[in-house]
């Protein structure tokens, strides 16, 4: 590994708006122009390398996103296409009323964007930073949400043969993105995972249908005054066959880690070492009847749901493998908890921890 591939690990995952405000105010500046009305609102960049601002006119208030990658313009396109099959699924009826309206999408020239319908209401992770308290109700309400669009698109089926599907390209992901996991340790880690998945999705039958694979509070929105949903964004991981548990397992997981302060990694770490969920988890999944029959397949379920989602931001910027401190507390945390194939304890004292630059391994 090179010095400049050191320092850029050791850099934090988001830029610092100081830094970036100038140059990131003027590109939105120039967007609302190219669309002819409105004016910006002071722009953020997510970690999925998108700027994103609001666009508020005479005649509407908008949701404005500007790739910033080749990665985030496929991710953008790929979302487009989602809330257009939604949003003419009549299966769903109502429920679509929680999705945002793709107005206009530019993939293409200097400035390509995508302008959203701005749904009302605040996002549940602000929310939940003011009335922690409220954590449970919010949950519950959210799981009901996801869980209408599971039961209104889904069919219980026997996944054994989409084990590969659901595990393979994201496995992939995480051997072409993270150096660690290309060889020795890491590589025989994702072995491991991959056997103890396939082995425990095979002969089970699951809810299968639309699932929205990045279902945390910072994508759902609630109404303020009550709390109840308003609105579910970020569609770029979803798919039409996916495992609905997923969903609700992304949440209940995510949750706890807002709500702790810990990263992700170490939250689903907990559950591998426990073998089984936290008591309160297992509940709000009963309750939506998304928690599985035996405490060995709450293991995978999570299990699953972390590879889904370290996957999914993987694949959405280069920045995620790049970062030592990422890799070393969401990836390595827990594949150095997985079991390996052959029936071992788990090599806890593989997980490299970030380094001071000059050094490689």
């Amino acid at each position: 590994m090179t010095l400049t591939e050191e320092l850029r690990g050791l850099l934090p995952l988001r830029p610092a708006p100081v830094v970036t405000r100038p140059a990131d105010a003027l590109t939105a500046r120039r967007l609302a122009d190219s669309l002819g009305t409105g004016e910006p609102s002071l722009p953020r960049r997510t970690f999925s390398d998108l700027l994103v601002f609001r666009l508020d006119g005479p005649d509407r208030t908008a949701v404005v996103k500007h790739p910033r990658s080749a990665r985030a313009s496929a991710s953008l396109a790929h979302e487009c296409e989602v809330v257009r099959r939604l949003a003419e699924d009549e299966r769903l009826g109502p429920w679509r009323r929680l999705l945002p309206v793709v107005e206009e999408h530019r993939p293409d020239g200097p400035l390509p964007l995508v302008v959203e319908s701005c749904l009302p209401g605040t996002g549940a992770d602000a929310y939940l930073r003011h009335a922690p308290r409220q954590a449970r109700r919010v949950a519950e309400s959210a799981l009901a949400a996801i869980s209408a669009l599971h039961r209104a698109t889904g069919r219980t089926e026997d996944v054994t043969r989409r084990a590969a599907e659901w595990v393979e390209p994201r496995l992939d992901v995480l051997a072409r993105e993270v150096r660690w996991c290309r060889s020795g340790q890491g590589a025989r880690a994702l072995e491991a995972v991959r056997d103890l998945l396939e082995r425990e999705l095979s002969g089970r039958r699951l809810l299968v249908g639309w699932t929205h694979g990045d279902f945390h509070p910072g994508n759902l929105l609630l109404r303020p005054d009550r709390g109840t949903p308003s609105g579910v964004i970020d569609w770029a991981g979803a798919v039409p066959d996916g495992p609905a548990l997923l969903d609700c397992h992304t949440f209940v997981l995510t949750l706890r880690h807002q709500l702790a302060g810990r990263e992700f990694g170490a939250v689903v770490a907990d559950v591998l070492r426990r073998a089984c969920l936290r008591p309160a988890d297992r509940r709000l999944l009963a309750g939506v009847r998304a928690l599985p029959s035996e405490p060995r397949t709450e293991t995978a379920a999570a299990l699953l749901t972390w590879l889904w989602h370290v996957a999914g931001n993987l694949d959405k910027s280069q920045r995620y493998g790049r970062s030592h401190r990422w890799v070393a507390d969401n990836v390595v945390a827990v594949l150095a908890e997985v079991p390996p194939s052959d029936g071992a304890a788990p090599v806890r004292s593989a997980a490299p921890r970030p380094r001071p630059p000059g050094r490689t391994p």
